[in-house]
């Protein structure tokens, strides 16, 4: 089945370059030229993939990417922007973002990109309709319903970003274990961000100030100084 795609983007000449290299490599494409028209077509039609531009006039990109997420809607999303700053970067990752290119880009690099967010997002829904042994879990006083991707402390529901919940599900999945840097960007970002263990580092310091009591002696998410990090139970003394 072809897979369906919208660009949201307001420089023409870039919206008919991605749109002519994608539809000649198979993709149906439909194009919106601010953050406003791109919620609403998401909101109408079930897209596949989105190739979203930060810097677009009424709602900007990331406030877009907020939108979606907000109402539920896990659509794989590219972000472009025409700015290689590091805030950018961390923040649309933090939001959901499952990809990120700098302008100018190749189109040849831009439909790799595709189709390998496309093959990621894939496998990842199939690992959710396999897994059936992890639906619910409790450690200490955090219990994590990964159906309803949802995450509580006490029982009061924690308010958490897409990849912040996937940060926490994936250490706790790998409880115990000493995980590098690079290893997290691999498995949650699914990317390699050679020289942005930045973006673990802040995840991980928000994750914290949610669901530790005291970020400076964490009872959940230990640092492995020079390492990485682990996960561990607080009930448990030797964690």
């Amino acid at each position: 089945m072809q897979k369906r795609i919208l660009v949201v983007d307001d420089e023409p000449s870039i919206v008919t370059l991605v749109k002519f290299n994608l539809e000649k490599s198979g993709y149906s494409v439909e194009v919106a030229s601010d953050g406003g028209q791109a919620v609403e077509l998401c909101m109408k039609v079930p897209y596949d993939l989105m190739i979203l531009d930060i810097m677009l006039p009424g709602l900007d990109g990331i406030e877009v990417l907020k939108e979606l997420r907000k109402n539920q809607m896990e659509i794989p999303v590219i972000l472009l922007t025409a700015k290689d700053e590091e805030f950018d970067k961390v923040l649309g990752l933090e939001l959901g973002a499952d990809d990120y290119m700098t302008k100018p880009f190749s189109t040849r690099e831009l439909i790799a990109r595709v189709k390998a967010v496309l093959r990621r997002y894939q496998s990842r829904l199939s690992e959710k309709v396999q897994d059936e042994d992890l639906k619910n879990i409790q450690i200490g006083d955090l219990q994590i319903e990964e159906e309803k991707f949802e995450a509580r402390l006490k029982g009061e529901l924690l308010e958490l970003t897409p990849k912040e919940f996937e940060l926490l599900l994936y250490l706790v999945r790998h409880q115990g274990k000493v995980l590098t840097r690079d290893q997290l960007l691999n498995a949650v970002w699914n990317y390699d961000f050679v020289g942005d263990s930045r973006i673990v580092d802040v995840h991980v310091s928000h994750l914290r100030e949610k669901i530790e009591e005291d970020t400076r002696q964490p009872k959940y998410i230990k640092t492995i100084r020079g390492i990485g990090y682990k996960f561990g139970d607080p009930s448990n003394e030797k964690n």
